[in-house]
């Protein structure tokens, strides 16, 4: 579905070694840890565990020296194997992480002498530097490691240190916060996990919510290879676990500082300069644009500053725990629009995002748990203006008017029971629900229409002066617009001999409450441009030349508001086999469904029974723990989202009318209108019109799925590194977008031998591309449905499909902690390539899932294929941290990057036609076909940054100072560019190329915290 164009610009380091585990550690979004190990078999042996919250539970070792406990809250425990009641032995302080067995052994497997480690008693032969068990390719990073290294305060920041794992597009952003692409997939096909209960976006799944950070206990981020249990994602899973109250009481506060006197600004932008080839104009017939300023950042810079506290502990010791916590996040800056922007002003802005997290933990008893997690998180952005005069590069006065203020609140509710019903049998249940309030407003509404491309009006009439209005907002959401969501899952893990047996159901809903968007001012915007004399602004709707230097305006009107729904439901079964001490299996079989629902609650998409098996394994090459070569097979599923309904199921409107003027008023509106065409024109048939539900969607739709392969090795490397080697393919087998050529439905119908007189053919409809689906088309007399079956070569693509290939080699060379430092280093090469980016279209900022442009029409597949926009062939990262002694540490990240793939976009053909009417979009660039990334590429970004923190000894190391300095380089090189070769036919773009986002410049934190 197509876009205008106005749419698409408008703290210390805790034990970091590897610990390996026997059961749970394949799961995606799981809370809990296990503990594993060996001691002497002998009659009466136990190991009884507690950890810093009171959960007691124990183990009989059996008959060859094995003890297993499963399921346990993340956290530090004691672990004491006992004998006829009396301790034998006992390790203290010992972390478990998310996901993560830790094997403790006991007796003379322990021989070897104790060696701490920040405090925790463990025998150095109990600390295999390899997890033999495991076949997920994840990261996990602690609360002791996020208070040490030099990131943004975000889940996004953090899973940008995993391998494979890119920053998306620009284009694209949940409220403030950024988003990501997992292993070459698009930004909507990951998951987020808060204490167990999906916290993705619920309208678009572009991103997710996030814990405050300072109460972030664990982040887990998957980059693939989970279980059977967990799925609706093809991308990566990011999973949050929050802190939680133990048997001691500890307050604190924290505080920093990022003033906008020690940043740098972002880099100023100017004009490219263009030469016209033969046949081809400059959008600027004056010559002065190319090469002049089109934006000034000089000053644009920011102060953040952040407060947070909590207090944790016991309400009842061994019992009753509770952990709050709250953080307010505000940053205030400044931003200067572009030259030829609707107004010529400096936006003062502010952005508020208070958090808190609550949580409470019951013991009820040593056999059952019962945790509740309270969270709320606000994204505030509100703004005035000051007029700036780009003549004299200076700010005046205000101006009087307002940007629109963005509140997005999200409000979550979760539960989680554990009943460890035997020793073998444990049951968990979590259930959940959010609301999701989305308001965005303009008090200030002038009324007045939006002016786009005031510097394109016709020079003869202004003088050369654009003349623009008080209006600056483009877009408007309904008031009580919002989403809300409930999930329950059940899961049942049952341990038999060698098989580690689990079963569970998965089910989410998410219900959308007038979503989408209106029209600021009188519902209509002003769009003037110009193009080549003698050309037609809209061919396809025989839109006449303008005449003269080819000025012109269009009225524009752009309405989707709308309320939906979607119910996801799953359940699976996997078994964990230990097929001998050196090798696992982890067989498993998940089946989803996904059914969409409009705005009547009438069902347009109904997915059916989908199957994904999952197959993996390990080896542990010699037998202790040094080696592994692990392999994962697997297939995923991704659900349509809520946004869907908008514009695909739903009443839309989106039309433009064209004329040529005569003058311009004093508030930019176009005078003396002589219109050009038909009147208002729809590229998809965009009316106000609701579509039938049964003919958006084909009957045997498939949902979006991918298969996995991963395999690969990790060694150890004497006493003190860790090296690896793994290699990934994903495919994406089917995908889901719209087309919007009704035509071709047409020509099937006439080869049929039907009749198509009272038919109602639907302007757009989704589909998978390139398969053969089976589309109902309504009678208008209301007498029934014409099926229509349309495959891969009746739409016109002649045997085309949608295509998406990943291959990566990522290696890894690893420092645990020891000799006080620890660090990380990776390298990943990776290809991304095909036709089908994903749900969205990251090169012209196509949010709207599973509509982009793609696949409307086979036009605009000629040449498609290419290197996909979250291609980035090579990566670099690294981070670790050096404790000089005990107050002093410092730390590092490292990000190096090659750049995005560039796309050039124009008009069809070596004629320069428009035969759908979606101006500068197909893949040719001055006549010539131009696959992605065959204009180039953007350059290299090198991101390296530090910190330093000091704990004063006369504080007890409860007081610390932080420093960080990011983008120490002060590198600021283009991320993305504009791939839109021409404004219109025939006609250059002034912007074709410039850079649209940019890495960001250097800035200073300093940070202050007390832990009482």
């Amino acid at each position: 579905m197509t876009y205008s164009k106005t749419a698409i610009r408008l703290k210390r380091t805790a034990l970091a070694a590897v610990l390996t585990s026997f059961i749970g550690a394949a799961a995606a979004q799981s809370t809990t840890g296990s503990l594993y190990g060996n001691a002497p078999a002998a009659a009466g042996a136990t190991v009884v565990v507690q950890s810093d919250s009171g959960l007691k539970r124990s183990a009989n070792v059996d008959a060859n020296g094995r003890y297993n406990l499963g399921s346990l809250p993340v956290g530090r425990y004691s672990i004491t194997l006992e004998r006829d009641g009396q301790v034998v032995e006992q390790r203290d302080n010992v972390l478990l992480k998310v996901g993560v067995g830790t094997e403790v052994s006991f007796g003379q497997s322990a021989s070897g002498g104790a060696t701490n480690l920040d405090a925790v008693n463990v025998t150095a032969a109990n600390i295999p530097k390899i997890d033999v068990t495991n076949t997920v390719s994840k990261s996990v990073i602690t609360s002791e490691q996020l208070d040490v290294l030099p990131l943004g305060r975000s889940a996004e920041a953090i899973a940008l240190l995993a391998p494979g794992v890119v920053a998306g597009s620009g284009e694209f952003s949940n409220g403030s916060r950024s988003v990501l692409s997992f292993g070459g997939s698009s930004v909507t096909e990951n998951a987020y996990y808060l204490n167990g209960f999906n916290a993705t976006n619920p309208l678009n799944a572009m991103g997710g919510v996030s814990l405050p950070y300072g109460s972030i206990d664990q982040q887990e981020t998957f980059m693939g290879g989970y279980g059977a249990g967990y799925g609706r994602s093809t991308g990566g899973v990011i999973n949050q676990l929050g802190k939680r109250g133990t048997n001691e009481w500890k307050f604190g506060f924290q505080t920093t500082w990022s003033p906008d006197s020690l940043a740098e600004s972002p880099r100023d932008i100017y004009y490219p300069n263009h030469t016209a080839p033969p046949g081809l104009e400059l959008e600027d017939d004056t010559g002065t644009v190319a090469g002049s300023l089109y934006r000034s950042r000089k000053g644009d810079t920011a102060t953040r500053t952040t407060y947070s506290g909590y207090v944790s502990g016991p309400l009842i010791e061994d019992r009753l725990f509770i952990h709050l916590a709250a953080e307010k996040d505000r940053n205030e800056g400044v931003s200067t629009s572009a030259a030829e922007a609707a107004q010529q002003i400096r936006s003062h802005y502010t952005t508020d995002t208070p958090k808190f997290y609550g949580k409470i933990d019951w013991n009820i008893n040593d056999s059952n748990t019962l945790e509740y997690t309270r969270l709320q998180n606000t994204d505030r952005y509100s703004s005035y203006y000051r007029d700036f005069d780009y003549d004299t590069m200076s700010e005046g006065e205000r101006t009087g008017t307002f940007a629109n203020t963005t509140k997005l609140k999200d409000e979550f509710d979760i539960f989680k029971y554990t009943g460890y019903l035997t020793d073998d049998l444990t049951l968990s249940a979590v259930w959940g629900r959010s609301k999701e309030t989305n308001l965005e407003s303009n008090p200030q509404d002038s009324g007045n229409p939006y002016i786009s491309g005031p510097t394109s009006q016709d020079p003869s009439i202004t003088g050369g002066t654009p003349i623009r209005n008080d209006q600056t907002a483009l877009y408007t959401k309904s008031l009580d617009a919002g989403s809300k969501t409930r999930g329950l899952r059940v899961d049942l893990q049952y341990r038999i001999g060698s098989h580690e047996l689990t079963a569970g159901i998965d089910n989410m809903t998410y219900q959308g409450h007038n979503e989408g968007q209106a029209m600021t001012g009188p519902g209509y915007a002003w769009i003037y441009s110009r193009i080549a004399p003698g050309s037609s602004p809209a061919p396809a709707f025989d839109v006449a030349a303008p005449g003269g230097d080819g000025y012109y305006v269009q009225k524009y009107i752009f309405s989707t508001t709308t309320s939906m729904s979607v119910e996801q439901k799953a359940y699976y079964l996997e078994d964990r086999w230990q097929v001998s001490p050196n090798w696992l299996l982890t067989l498993g079989l998940r089946n989803d469904k996904f059914t969409n629902y409009n705005s009547s609650a009438i069902a347009y998409v109904e997915s059916g029974d989908q199957w994904a098996p999952r197959l993996g394994a390990s080896w542990d090459v010699f037998g202790d723990s040094s080696m592994k070569v692990f392999a994962n097979l697997g297939r995923y599923y991704l659900a349509l989202p809520n946004s869907v309904a908008i514009r695909g199921a739903s009443a839309s409107t989106y039309t433009r009318e064209y004329f040529t003027y005569g003058g311009i008023d004093a508030n930019g509106n176009p005078t003396d209108l002589t219109a050009l065409g038909p009147g208002p024109v729809s590229t998809n048939n965009e009316y106000g019109v609701a579509p039938d539900p049964l003919s958006v969607a084909p009957t045997d739709l498939k949902s979006q799925y991918q298969d996995e392969f991963i395999m690969g090795f990790e060694k150890t490397l004497g006493s003190s590194w860790n090296t690896g080697a793994k290699f990934t393919y994903r495919r994406l087998q089917t995908a889901i977008d719209d087309t919007c050529d009704a035509d071709q439905i047409y020509a099937k119908l006439d080869a049929m031998g039907v009749d198509t007189d009272g038919l109602e053919v639907p302007g757009c409809v989704i589909f998978n591309p390139g398969k053969t689906n089976t589309f109902m088309v309504k009678h208008s007399d209301g007498s029934g449905y014409t099926p229509v079956q349309m495959s891969s070569s009746d739409w016109g693509y002649n045997g085309n499909k949608a295509k998406r290939s990943y291959v990566a080699v990522d290696l890894f060379i690893e420092h645990p902690l020891s000799d006080k430092w620890y660090g990380r280093l990776d390298y990943t090469w990776s290809r991304s390539y095909g036709n089908t980016e994903g749900q969205v279209k990251s090169d012209i900022g196509q949010d709207e899932a599973a509509k982009t442009q793609d696949w409307d029409s086979y036009y605009l597949m000629e040449y498609a294929g290419g290197y996909l926009a979250n291609d980035r062939r090579h990566q670099l990262k690294g981070y670790g941290a050096y404790q000089f002694n005990d107050e002093w540490t410092a730390s590092a990240t490292l990000r190096v990057t090659s750049g995005m793939p560039k796309s050039c976009l124009g008009y069809y053909g070596a004629d320069g036609s428009d035969p759908i009417g979606y101006e500068s979009s197909y893949h040719y660039c001055n006549g010539e076909p131009s696959r992605p990334g065959d204009a180039g590429r953007q350059p290299w970004t090198y991101r390296f940054d530090l910190g330093v923190m000091y704990r004063p000894a006369f504080a007890d190391h409860k007081l610390a100072f932080g420093l960080d300095v990011f983008n120490v380089l002060n590198q600021r090189r283009a991320v993305q560019s504009d791939p839109s070769y021409e404004s219109g036919q025939h006609t250059i773009s002034n912007t074709y190329g410039i850079g649209t986002f940019y890495t960001a410049p250097r800035s200073v934190r300093l940070s202050a915290s007390y832990d009482f």
